[in-house]
């Protein structure tokens, strides 16, 4: 059953990829292996394991601990209702390969959680970074998709080398690739796991400084954003920290390490999130200021904390992102000084408002029971850091606030697109789970959770609440008063601010340019050092030719021509003896012929006495000769 959670989708992706093209098909085949895959996991045993044979001493592990077993049910749940969207809103060219990828996606996805060692895990994060390559490229034919998706990829990529360090690492102490052998590892070779995990998580959950390339993943169409950003490869960063934490506790800076990124990302990025102009955006900014809250909770020692906070982040930003895909798509571009369609998109409006409000940590939603939990963790390692949560937490209301009234306020824009009834049922569904996880501000529900996961809850001081609720309703405030201002984030130094501070610049000018200055470095020493022998090699070969060539014609060419002239002298030499040889025999043959006719006639003269006496000289010639023989 725990491979099913993988394979199932990813059949599921090939099947779509190869039936038909009609928007019926491609909302109902996707609507039943998404929900196939939710009941795979929700009747998946919590601790179950398995193991399945590779080849030479590999093993794939998979496993579900009481963490990774929510995660594998949000995934499929979150799915469901952003790919039937995608399949009714997003434009007809293409969108059969579009839903294909998004199901094998979610393959990817799940394999990730269910992933018990290194290369399991590796295996499914490979994945998943293909295909979000592919979902954010999806419209080929633009030119920033393509180019957007490539920076995508090469960011991410460059975190995942530490997944493979820590990987190597792990084998390298332990002898196989499982979490669990993490416990026997020696400190040295575990500090490195943790760097290279830390790392991974960091670029995958755009973290400073991987952030920007959230931004870029923008031009992917709407419901990839809702996809990427709400419970699948940004949250694999999350996920995986809070899934190796006790085993990587011992290492003394990590928790430290993982509150300092998430803490810097969380503030910057309510920062960005605050002036963005660009709705997508917007909310991209504060998907990695959540992200980094839920790395403050991890790093603080609470992995269940920064889980149930991905979950409750997961249904209410999937519901935030599509809304603002309707609204992109009436307004014709993702501006918030173009939208106000309150008035015009009352249900979408109601729906955002939900969705709104659990992000900025109003009670009693359930994303401001967790954000209170992250601010009360916090404060069990310093007051200060607490209060610097809190901030984070003002923030996302302001953002928040802004967001809402900016694109769905009741005083602007009219529009023509309207969503369709799948679209307004994937919004409600999702805005009714933000609604029921309202249920974890009850005491008994909290602690029910808490126990049946065997983990602690941080204790809350009193002053935090109040001080949290004011520090909420202050940001609630100031995000009104800037929705007010249209032009927020357009021009100047804030749109500068509003691209992430300036870190693309940064990174352009500190990483970009360095990179391909030293490439063009190391061509010209690859011209000038490593390929000058060859060169030198070449010339000398050349030379030797040239030399050679001249030898040939020298000493070669004239012997051949010599022989040809011997040749030619023998030939005309041996055709005149032969012609004299030839015409010799016959004309001696012919005299010696002749001379015997003439003597024969002589012998004709018709004197009896003469042919008696040759006949007996014959007979004496005869006799003489027997008798010389016998002798």
């Amino acid at each position: 059953m725990l491979w099913a959670l993988f394979l199932w989708p990813v059949a599921g992706g090939l099947v779509a990829g190869m039936g038909p093209r009609s928007r019926g098909w491609l909302t109902a085949w996707p609507a039943g292996v998404l929900a196939l895959t939710l009941g795979l996991a929700i009747l998946a045993a919590p601790d179950a394991g398995t193991v399945l044979p590779w080849g030479g001493g590999l093993t794939l592990r998979a496993g579900l601990t009481p963490l990774a077993h929510a995660v594998a049910m949000l995934v499929p749940a979150v799915a469901a209702m952003v790919v039937a969207y995608a399949a009714q809103h997003e434009h007809r060219p293409g969108l059969r390969r579009l839903i294909a990828l998004m199901l094998v996606f979610v393959g990817g996805m799940e394999l990730l959680v269910i992933a018990a060692d290194f290369l399991t895990l590796l295996i499914g994060w490979e994945l998943v970074g293909a295909c979000s390559w592919a979902l954010i490229g999806h419209r080929g034919h633009e030119d920033a998709p393509p180019a957007s998706a490539n920076f995508a990829f090469i960011v991410t990529r460059a975190g995942d080398l530490g997944l493979f360090l820590a990987a190597m690492a792990t084998f390298a102490g332990s002898g196989s690739f499982a979490f669990a052998d993490l416990a026997q590892m020696p400190p040295g070779l575990l500090a490195l796991v943790a760097a290279g995990v830390l790392l991974s998580a960091a670029s995958k959950s755009g973290q400073i400084p991987f952030a920007p390339w959230l931004f870029r993943a923008m031009d992917g169409p709407t419901s990839v954003s809702a996809l990427l950003h709400a419970a699948t490869m940004v949250a694999a960063g999350a996920y995986l920290l809070a899934r190796l934490q006790p085993l990587l506790a011992p290492v003394l800076w990590f928790g430290p390490a993982v509150i300092a990124i998430g803490l810097l990302t969380a503030l910057a990025g309510g920062g960005v999130a605050l002036i963005q102009p660009h709705a997508k955006k917007l909310l991209a900014g504060s998907t990695s200021a959540h992200y980094g809250l839920m790395f403050v909770a991890t790093g603080a020692g609470y992995p269940l904390i920064a889980i149930v906070h991905l979950l409750t982040h997961g249904f209410f930003k999937a519901l935030l992102f599509l809304a603002a895909g309707v609204a992109g798509e009436r307004a014709g571009d993702y501006q918030l000084r173009h939208m106000r369609f309150g008035r015009a998109l009352p249900l979408t409006a109601a729906a955002s408002a939900i969705g709104a409000l659990a992000l900025a940590g109003v009670p009693p939603l359930g994303g401001a029971w967790t954000k209170e939990e992250i601010a009360s963790a916090a404060g069990e390692h310093s007051s200060l850091l607490a209060i610097a949560v809190m901030l984070a937490g003002a923030l996302s209301a302001a953002y928040a606030t802004r967001f809402q009234l900016a694109a769905f306020g009741r005083d602007g824009m009219d529009g023509t697109c309207r969503p369709g009834a799948i679209e307004k049922a994937a919004l409600l569904l999702l805005a009714l789970a933000s609604l029921v996880l309202g249920l974890l501000w009850l005491p008994g529900f909290h602690d029910s959770l808490a126990r049946t996961w065997d983990a602690r809850l941080p204790h809350a001081e009193a002053w935090e609440l109040p001080l949290s609720l004011a520090l909420i309703a202050g940001g609630i405030v100031a995000g009104a008063a800037l929705a007010r201002r249209s032009e927020l984030g357009t021009r100047g130094v804030a749109s500068k601010m509003a691209d992430w501070m300036g870190l693309p610049t940064l990174i352009d000018a500190g990483v970009t340019r360095p990179a391909f200055a030293l490439a063009s470095t190391a061509a010209a020493a690859d011209d000038r050092i490593v390929d000058s022998p060859a060169r030198g090699a070449a010339v000398l070969g050349r030379a030797a030719a040239r030399l050679f060539a001249r030898g040939d014609g020298a000493v070669v060419d004239r012997g051949v021509r010599a022989s040809s002239a011997f040749g030619r002298w023998l030939a005309q030499l041996s055709s005149g003896m032969g012609e004299r040889l030839a015409d010799a025999l016959p004309e001696a043959t012919a005299g010696g012929v002749g001379t015997g006719g003439r003597l024969a006639v002589r012998m004709q003269t018709g004197m009896t006495h003469q042919y008696y006496a040759t006949v007996a000289g014959g007979i004496l010639l005869i006799v003489a000769l027997v008798f010389w023989g016998t002798a």
